[in-house]
């Protein structure tokens, strides 16, 4: 079993990432800003506070784990710094301090940059708002500055052109820059098994130093 440090525990899909590694007997420890917010109780939970944008605190909360996961949010809309490169480039930082000792880090990407059938890209689409169309433009931003990473193992999960909650099947497809779709077109993925598929990498790895993604 693997010691898994988590920022973002709190959110969507955070929080499925949290359940599915406890399932499996994973020992984690959420990286929150407010502990509070963390309500599960859980023996092999563990909870402390940290900030995603501080090196600092990414190297103290890496320190002893095997795996760092980033399942930090996705920007703030509309007249808002986007936080996904920042935090991108925070995690590295703090992982270099480690040197030799910093584990592996996995971080939740986007779907915007994956190329589509017709050979343009999700974000190319039309009609997408402003404010979706940043948050995906920032996901492309981190996983430009992630391709230039060479001494830290990091991975970058995009998850399919939908994702929200829903059934954890345990079945999905993975591609590494090609959009997962189905028959009919159409690409989804429930949060559930995004998170199926997270743990999966992390105990059987197969992507690192590269983004890959998962659909039905």
């Amino acid at each position: 079993m693997s010691k898994i440090a988590l920022f973002g525990a709190n959110g969507t899909i955070g929080g499925r990432v949290l359940d599915e590694a406890l399932e499996r007997g994973h020992e984690v420890t959420a990286v929150v800003r407010d502990p509070a917010k963390i309500t599960k109780s859980h023996p092999k939970l563990a909870v402390t506070t940290g900030d995603v944008l501080d090196p600092a605190a990414v190297a103290a909360a890496a320190e002893g784990q095997d795996v760092l996961i980033s399942a930090v949010g996705g920007g703030d809309g509309p007249g808002h710094l986007a936080t996904i490169k920042p935090s991108a480039e925070s995690l590295v930082a703090g992982l270099r301090k480690l040197g030799s000792e910093a584990p592996r880090l996995i971080a939740v990407g986007g779907a915007g940059s994956l190329r589509t059938p017709d050979g343009k890209q999700v974000w190319d689409a039309d009609g997408l708002p402003e404010f979706l169309l940043q948050i995906m433009h920032a996901h492309g931003d981190a996983l430009d500055y992630f391709r230039t990473v060479t001494d830290v193992r990091w991975t970058s999960l995009s998850p399919a052109a939908l994702i929200e909650p829903g059934t954890r099947t345990g079945s999905y497809r993975t591609a590494t820059d090609d959009l997962v779709a189905a028959a009919d077109g159409t690409s989804r993925i429930s949060t559930e098994d995004y998170a199926v598929a997270l743990l999966d990498e992390i105990e059987q790895p197969r992507h690192i130093g590269e983004r890959f993604t998962v659909g039905y």
